[in-house]
């Protein structure tokens, strides 16, 4: 029996659900999708106004889950996320309060505005599901998702994600500005309120879990694993990247693979599953040369051109 049977009609609500509050975006949503059930977190890189905490938001609610917010700022502090103990004056005893890391649906927005002391805060939790404050590791909440957003056309004031941070991530999502006829079904469906007011829970965190570990049992033949290592391998060779994808990339395009394949209501993975995640998965992990950079090449082109020249499995 596949292991997504019986998941389908509540993976459709959910997508219908999301839907309602971000409009003409499938693409998106299945995208983001993927990276909550392969256990991953994503960076929206994208400009003011088209979403980016509206997608969180939608999401959380939609999975019934705990979210919260952090604003970055370039005072905030990694206590101020992981959270600290607080001295009680009526007893002399310390007690921890947690910090809003510890919810399950987490925005960072504008990430890149917090000095990379307080970034490297968040490195633990999305990459070991947990966070060690004062010598003391606390297991975060199951499902954990980390949704950062970023500006990439404001500079002034900003502190660019380091590599080390960037490869954390499972995804890059940009929403981009939507269609006229889009917009314009926008404008109506905010007369009387935000649709995100009105979205209803269609899962349980209980259910997301259990579909994390339902994926994880996908079937990925040898061959389409080859598949994607041999992607992975070129980008360490090509001339125009000083830095490929690091076998966590690997991993990551192997997990997000498994969850395309699960959301697609298969239980094995296609090299068309690869293809279509590669450049979102891999782009952001990798560095262009300065040649490259400056003579207008983009990751994600670097990306599409392996793919063209990589060798697919029957």
């Amino acid at each position: 029996m596949a292991e997504n049977a019986g998941y389908q009609g509540q993976l459709e609500r959910l997508r219908a659900n999301l839907g309602k509050a971000i409009f003409g975006k499938p693409e998106c949503l299945d995208l983001l999708l993927t990276a909550l059930f392969a256990g991953g977190s994503v960076l929206m890189e994208d400009i003011p106004g088209v979403g980016k905490t509206t997608l969180a938001k939608a999401l959380a609610r939609s999975v019934k889950a705990e979210f919260s917010r952090i604003q970055f700022t370039p005072d905030l502090l990694p206590a101020d996320i992981l959270g600290s103990s607080v001295y009680s004056p009526a007893d002399g005893s310390f007690t921890f309060r947690r910090g809003p890391v510890f919810g399950n649906v987490v925005l960072a927005d504008e990430i890149n505005r917090a000095s990379p002391r307080t970034q490297s805060a968040l490195l633990e939790a999305m990459s070991e599901l947990q966070a060690t404050i004062e010598g003391t590791r606390y297991p975060l909440p199951s499902p954990f998702l980390v949704v950062a957003t970023q500006n990439p056309i404001e500079f002034h004031g900003t502190y660019p994600l380091p590599e080390a941070q960037l490869d954390r991530f499972l995804v890059l999502l940009r929403l981009g500005y939507p269609s006229p006829d889009v917009e314009v079904s926008i404008l109506y469906s905010q007369i009387e309120g935000h649709p995100l007011e009105r979205l209803e829970p269609v899962l349980a965190c209980e259910e997301v879990s259990k579909i994390q570990q339902a994926v994880r049992r996908i079937h990925v033949d040898e061959d389409v694993s080859r598949y994607m290592v041999e992607i992975v391998g070129r980008t360490r060779e090509d001339d125009r990247l000083k830095l490929g994808v690091s076998p966590r990339g690997s991993l990551m395009l192997f997990r997000a693979s498994q969850a395309a394949a699960f959301l697609a209501d298969r239980d094995f993975v296609l090299p068309d599953d690869v293809q279509r995640l590669a450049p979102a998965v891999l782009a952001h992990r990798v560095m262009l040369t300065s040649k490259a950079k400056y003579s207008g090449v983009s990751k994600e082109a670097v990306i599409m051109d392996i793919l063209e020249h990589a060798a697919v499995p029957k």
